[in-house]
Protein backbone atom coordinates (compact mmCIF):
# COMPACT_ATOMS: atom_id res chain seq x y z
CA UNK A 1 0.00 0.00 0.00
CA UNK A 2 1.43 3.33 -1.07
CA UNK A 3 0.20 5.77 1.58
CA UNK A 4 1.53 8.85 -0.22
CA UNK A 5 -0.36 7.84 -3.36
CA UNK A 6 -3.51 7.36 -1.29
CA UNK A 7 -3.01 10.77 0.35
CA UNK A 8 -2.52 12.38 -3.08
CA UNK A 9 -5.64 10.55 -4.29
CA UNK A 10 -7.56 12.16 -1.44
CA UNK A 11 -6.63 15.59 -2.82
CA UNK A 12 -7.71 14.49 -6.30
CA UNK A 13 -10.99 13.25 -4.84
CA UNK A 14 -11.52 16.55 -3.04
CA UNK A 15 -10.76 18.50 -6.22
CA UNK A 16 -13.09 16.39 -8.37
CA UNK A 17 -16.44 17.80 -9.42
CA UNK A 18 -18.72 14.90 -8.57
CA UNK A 19 -22.00 16.28 -9.83
CA UNK A 20 -23.56 13.01 -10.94
CA UNK A 21 -22.95 9.33 -11.67
CA UNK A 22 -21.19 10.07 -14.97
CA UNK A 23 -18.71 12.42 -13.31
CA UNK A 24 -17.81 9.77 -10.73
CA UNK A 25 -17.39 7.16 -13.47
CA UNK A 26 -15.11 9.60 -15.33
CA UNK A 27 -13.11 10.24 -12.12
CA UNK A 28 -12.57 6.49 -11.85
CA UNK A 29 -11.15 6.15 -15.39
CA UNK A 30 -7.71 5.14 -14.04
CA UNK A 31 -9.45 2.46 -11.96
CA UNK A 32 -11.79 1.08 -14.58
CA UNK A 33 -12.51 -2.09 -12.58
CA UNK A 34 -14.46 0.04 -10.08
CA UNK A 35 -16.65 1.78 -12.66
CA UNK A 36 -19.28 -0.99 -13.03
CA UNK A 37 -19.88 -0.95 -9.25
CA UNK A 38 -20.62 2.78 -8.98
CA UNK A 39 -24.08 3.86 -7.82
CA UNK A 40 -25.90 7.06 -6.93
CA UNK A 41 -25.28 6.40 -3.23
CA UNK A 42 -21.55 6.53 -3.91
CA UNK A 43 -21.91 9.98 -5.49
CA UNK A 44 -23.91 11.25 -2.50
CA UNK A 45 -21.51 9.72 0.05
CA UNK A 46 -18.43 11.08 -1.71
CA UNK A 47 -19.87 14.59 -2.03
CA UNK A 48 -20.57 14.55 1.70
CA UNK A 49 -17.03 13.29 2.34
CA UNK A 50 -15.59 16.09 0.18
CA UNK A 51 -17.44 18.64 2.30
CA UNK A 52 -16.23 16.98 5.53
CA UNK A 53 -12.60 16.55 4.41
CA UNK A 54 -11.99 20.08 3.12
CA UNK A 55 -11.60 21.62 6.63
CA UNK A 56 -8.66 19.25 7.26
CA UNK A 57 -6.77 20.70 4.28
CA UNK A 58 -7.78 24.22 5.30
CA UNK A 59 -6.52 23.64 8.86
CA UNK A 60 -3.19 22.42 7.52
CA UNK A 61 -2.94 25.42 5.20
CA UNK A 62 -3.61 27.68 8.20
CA UNK A 63 -0.81 25.95 10.15
CA UNK A 64 -3.30 24.43 12.61
CA UNK A 65 -1.89 20.96 13.44
CA UNK A 66 -4.54 20.31 16.08
CA UNK A 67 -7.30 21.09 13.58
CA UNK A 68 -5.76 18.59 11.14
CA UNK A 69 -5.41 15.83 13.71
CA UNK A 70 -8.83 16.43 15.27
CA UNK A 71 -10.48 16.61 11.86
CA UNK A 72 -8.85 13.39 10.64
CA UNK A 73 -9.65 11.59 13.88
CA UNK A 74 -13.30 12.62 13.64
CA UNK A 75 -13.46 11.34 10.05
CA UNK A 76 -11.72 8.10 11.02
CA UNK A 77 -14.35 7.56 13.73
CA UNK A 78 -17.16 8.26 11.28
CA UNK A 79 -15.66 6.04 8.57
CA UNK A 80 -14.10 2.98 10.21
CA UNK A 81 -11.49 1.25 8.08
CA UNK A 82 -11.19 -2.51 7.93
CA UNK A 83 -7.75 -3.23 6.52
CA UNK A 84 -7.12 -6.66 5.06
CA UNK A 85 -4.27 -8.33 3.27
CA UNK A 86 -5.11 -8.76 -0.39
CA UNK A 87 -3.81 -12.00 -1.84
CA UNK A 88 -5.21 -11.81 -5.37
CA UNK A 89 -1.58 -11.65 -6.48
CA UNK A 90 0.48 -13.92 -4.16
CA UNK A 91 3.72 -12.36 -5.43
CA UNK A 92 2.53 -8.90 -4.38
CA UNK A 93 0.69 -9.04 -1.06
CA UNK A 94 -0.65 -5.66 -0.07
CA UNK A 95 -3.27 -4.03 2.12
CA UNK A 96 -6.75 -3.07 0.98
CA UNK A 97 -8.72 -0.74 3.22
CA UNK A 98 -12.11 -2.39 2.85
CA UNK A 99 -13.57 -5.82 2.35
CA UNK A 100 -14.77 -7.07 -1.01
CA UNK A 101 -18.39 -6.14 -0.27
CA UNK A 102 -17.58 -2.48 0.44
CA UNK A 103 -19.04 0.21 -1.78
CA UNK A 104 -16.88 2.30 -4.09
CA UNK A 105 -17.39 5.26 -1.74
CA UNK A 106 -16.26 3.19 1.27
CA UNK A 107 -13.14 2.13 -0.61
CA UNK A 108 -12.21 5.65 -1.74
CA UNK A 109 -12.92 7.17 1.67
CA UNK A 110 -10.92 4.45 3.41
CA UNK A 111 -7.95 4.92 1.11
CA UNK A 112 -8.08 8.69 1.53
CA UNK A 113 -8.23 8.57 5.32
CA UNK A 114 -5.59 5.89 5.76
CA UNK A 115 -3.28 7.68 3.34
CA UNK A 116 -3.76 11.05 5.03
CA UNK A 117 -3.40 9.60 8.54
CA UNK A 118 -0.11 7.93 7.62
CA UNK A 119 1.17 10.99 5.78
CA UNK A 120 0.37 13.24 8.74
CA UNK A 121 2.11 10.82 11.12
CA UNK A 122 5.16 10.42 8.87
CA UNK A 123 5.64 13.94 7.48
CA UNK A 124 3.62 16.14 9.84
CA UNK A 125 0.18 17.78 9.88
CA UNK A 126 1.13 20.80 7.79
CA UNK A 127 1.77 18.90 4.55
CA UNK A 128 -1.71 19.55 3.16
CA UNK A 129 -2.71 22.79 1.57
CA UNK A 130 -5.10 24.93 -0.42
CA UNK A 131 -3.77 26.41 -3.66
CA UNK A 132 -2.40 29.95 -3.23
CA UNK A 133 -3.34 30.97 -6.79
CA UNK A 134 -6.37 33.19 -7.11
CA UNK A 135 -9.18 32.15 -7.76
CA UNK A 136 -8.21 28.45 -7.50
CA UNK A 137 -9.53 26.58 -4.47
CA UNK A 138 -8.02 23.16 -5.21
CA UNK A 139 -6.10 21.30 -2.52
CA UNK A 140 -2.78 19.47 -2.67
CA UNK A 141 -0.48 17.19 -0.69
CA UNK A 142 3.04 18.58 -0.18
CA UNK A 143 5.67 15.84 -0.27
CA UNK A 144 8.50 18.21 -1.22
CA UNK A 145 11.68 17.83 0.87
CA UNK A 146 11.56 21.42 2.14
CA UNK A 147 7.77 21.71 2.48
CA UNK A 148 7.64 24.54 -0.04
CA UNK A 149 4.63 23.70 -2.16
CA UNK A 150 2.03 26.48 -2.46
CA UNK A 151 0.09 25.58 -5.60
CA UNK A 152 -2.04 22.64 -6.68
CA UNK A 153 -0.40 22.37 -10.10
CA UNK A 154 2.34 23.72 -12.33
CA UNK A 155 -0.36 25.60 -14.22
CA UNK A 156 -1.48 27.54 -11.13
CA UNK A 157 2.14 28.17 -10.15
CA UNK A 158 2.97 29.57 -13.59
CA UNK A 159 -0.18 31.70 -13.67
CA UNK A 160 0.59 33.17 -10.24
CA UNK A 161 4.23 33.85 -11.14
CA UNK A 162 3.26 35.57 -14.38
CA UNK A 163 0.67 37.69 -12.56
CA UNK A 164 3.26 38.68 -9.92
CA UNK A 165 5.81 39.54 -12.63
CA UNK A 166 3.30 41.71 -14.48
CA UNK A 167 2.32 43.46 -11.25
CA UNK A 168 6.00 44.24 -10.52
CA UNK A 169 6.50 45.54 -14.07
CA UNK A 170 3.42 47.75 -13.80
CA UNK A 171 4.54 49.10 -10.41
CA UNK A 172 8.03 49.84 -11.76
CA UNK A 173 6.59 51.62 -14.81
CA UNK A 174 4.13 53.69 -12.76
Amino acid sequence: MDFVRYAESSAALLNAELTDLDSLVAFLTPRAWLQPQVGERDVIALRRFQRDLRPVFEASSADDPKGVVDGLNALLERHPITPRIADHNPANLHIHVANRAASVADLLVGEALLGLANLVCDLGPTRLGVCAATPCTNVYVDTSPNQSRRYCSDRCSSRANVAAYRARQKAAAG
